[in-house]
């Protein structure tokens, strides 16, 4: 009987942990992530979906001119600022205290190699750190992970396809069941004349080519989060036990 009475104490619970599992996604890079137009543009191929009510994250509300006042802006993107730096003075420990999120995406390496020349191996140690901090702030934490479009001046492009390169054997020895990472080609198929406003930024193909690229494995790594916020909020849930 005492069983039969807590129950509907139980059943409550695990409701409002259901109500409560609205999923948190942060963007997180540089300017490529910050004064782009390619959020809006994935915002609003989401918005029609299941997961239109995903609520963006971040202490930053930038973009270029996008001409669109209905999407969420929030993000974490920081234009000029290096991985390296960002793990080294562990600025991403405070943007996740303030914005937790439940799923991550990173665009990041660009500025260290074309501002400091950095190499491969010492932005990799950045990643490395800066997926310590995501796990530090949820040990769940979905990660997807880009290899970063071309630029179109200089002559980067090579160490882009090395930093590149890396980023598959990495993701992989830090795998984890519980925090998977998922790596997306955003280099591949996008061009450094066609695709660049200014030689660095999207311009409206580089948008597009983007967004294409981030939607499947942003859809998939929503749907393996919202499954385990639902498995949580069913262990809430009791069964009356019957003799």
């Amino acid at each position: 009987m005492l069983y039969n009475k807590l129950l509907p104490v139980a059943m409550l619970l695990g409701a409002s942990v259901a109500q409560n599992a609205t999923l948190r996604y942060m963007p997180f890079g540089d300017s490529i992530t910050e004064i782009i137009c390619w959020r809006a543009k994935l915002w609003e191929k989401l918005k029609p979906t299941e997961w239109g009510s995903v609520d963006w994250v971040g202490s930053g509300r930038g973009e270029n001119n996008c001409g669109d006042s209905n999407y969420d802006r929030d993000n974490e993107g920081h234009s000029g600022f290096l991985a390296i730096d960002i793990a080294n003075r562990k600025q991403l420990v405070g943007w996740l205290q303030r914005n937790p999120a439940d799923v991550i995406t990173m665009h990041l390496g660009t500025n260290d190699i074309v501002q400091q020349n950095k190499p491969t191996n010492d932005i990799i140690a950045a990643f490395t750190t800066l997926v310590g901090v995501m796990r530090d702030s949820n040990p769940n934490m979905k990660i997807v992970v880009a290899q970063i479009i071309p630029m179109g001046f200089g002559n980067y492009n090579t160490q882009i396809q090395n930093l590149n390169k890396a980023i598959i054997p990495w993701a992989q020895g830090l795998n984890k069941t519980e925090s998977p990472i998922w790596v997306v080609d955003q280099y591949t198929g996008f061009s450094g004349t066609t695709d660049l406003r200014d030689g660095v930024h999207p311009n409206a193909s580089g948008d597009d080519k983007m967004v294409n690229v981030w939607y499947p494995a942003l859809v998939n790594a929503f749907q393996v989060a919202q499954a385990e916020k639902q498995a949580t909020a069913a262990k809430y849930v009791k069964v009356p036990f019957t003799a």
